[in-house]
């Protein structure tokens, strides 16, 4: 017996391994859309100044979520479950890095511009969990060419 087994419910895990990277796709589209709304929100805000700019309480609790989810999943499908915690964390960095550029530009009554970059990681976040969520879609074809 290893002591990590009684940390992680392997056996319920593996119950509703299924769901997960539709899990996952879901997580990653609402990233996307509390996203933009964060977006919309930072623009009013700066126009009150540096100090009235705050995270976007349903962005975090989206990326934390999704964070959990697919190191959950890690823990059933090693090799996927680490390409999209990778991912989905390369995401997390990028919409802190994103806030603080947001804080910046509002200190220095800049235009407040899109989270280009946290943008970018979301796309390729989101276009390899439609490959693990949707791949029984072009599965037939894809093992006749590999």
């Amino acid at each position: 017996m290893t002591p990590l087994q009684f940390a992680v419910p392997i056996g319920a895990l593996e119950s509703i391994s299924g769901a997960f990277p539709y899990v996952i796709l879901g997580l990653v589209v609402a990233n996307l859309l509390t996203r933009h709304l964060a977006y919309r929100r930072y623009k009013r805000a700066a126009e009150g100044g540096a100090d009235t700019l705050s995270r976007y309480t349903p962005h975090v609790a989206v990326s934390a979520l999704a964070i959990l989810v697919s190191l959950l999943y890690l823990v059933i499908e090693p090799h996927s479950g680490m390409v999209i915690s990778v991912l989905v964390v390369g995401t997390f960095v990028a919409d802190v890095f994103e806030f603080e550029a947001r804080q910046v530009e509002a200190r220095n009554n800049l235009e407040i511009e899109k989270p280009k970059g946290a943008i970018t990681a979301s796309v390729v976040a989101l276009l390899y969990a439609l490959y693990i969520a949707l791949f029984w879609v072009i599965e037939g074809p894809w093992e006749a060419i590999v």
